[in-house]
C-alpha cells in the first residue's frame, strides 16, 4: 500500500520542512509515501469562496483515482485517537488498499464535490490550525500510528 498526501497551497515553509521531511522519511521505512502539493490557485483573491474551492476541488479531482482511500482531513469530520488511526491503516493494509491518501484542502475548506467522493472524514481537532502545520501534524501522526502498528518505542500509553 502507498500512502499519499495532498495538500493544497505553497510549498512548505522552511520552519516546518525539516519536520514533515523527517517525519516522511521515518513513514517510508515502513510504506511507500510521497506528498503532493497543490499550488494555489492564480487569482484567488478575485474568486468567491465557493468559486475558489471548486477551483481547488477540480485540481484534487486529477490528483486522485477512483480506486484510492480517500482521507479528507474535515473540521467535520470524526475525530480519532492514536490508536484508532493505527487501526484505519492497518484496515486499509488488511483490504489490499492501493493508495490510501490523506487530503489537506485550501484555506476554506475542501469542495463538497471532493468530500463527497472521500472514504472517510478526518477532523484533527476542533481547533484550527495553519495548513503548513496540519502537514507537519499529519506526517508526525502518520508517523506514530505506524510505529504503534509496529510496537516501536516511539508512542508510549
Amino acid at each position: 500500500m502507498k500512502i499519499q498526501l495532498i495538500s493544497v497551497g505553497k510549498n512548505h515553509d522552511p520552519y516546518i520542512k525539516e519536520g514533515v521531511e523527517d517525519f516522511t522519511r521515518r513513514i517510508s521505512k515502513h510504506y511507500p509515501i510521497a506528498w503532493d502539493i497543490i499550488p494555489p490557485v492564480k487569482n484567488a483573491g478575485s474568486l468567491s469562496q465557493g468559486q475558489l474551492k471548486k477551483k481547488e476541488g477540480g485540481m484534487i479531482l486529477q490528483k486522485t483515482e477512483k480506486e484510492d482511500y480517500l482521507v479528507a482531513l474535515d473540521e467535520r469530520g470524526k475525530q480519532l485517537s492514536s490508536d484508532g488511526l493505527a487501526r484505519l491503516i492497518q484496515s486499509r493494509a488488511n483490504e489490499s488498499t492501493k493508495r490510501l491518501v490523506f487530503l489537506i484542502g485550501g484555506a476554506y475548506g475542501i469542495d463538497e464535490e471532493v468530500l463527497d467522493t472521500a472514504s472517510f472524514k478526518w477532523s484533527l481537532s476542533h481547533l484550527t490550525f495553519p495548513h503548513q502545520l496540519v502537514r507537519l501534524i499529519l506526517a508526525e501522526q502518520l508517523y506514530r500510528a505506524c510505529s504503534i502498528l509496529r510496537n516501536e518505542k516511539y508512542h508510549h500509553q
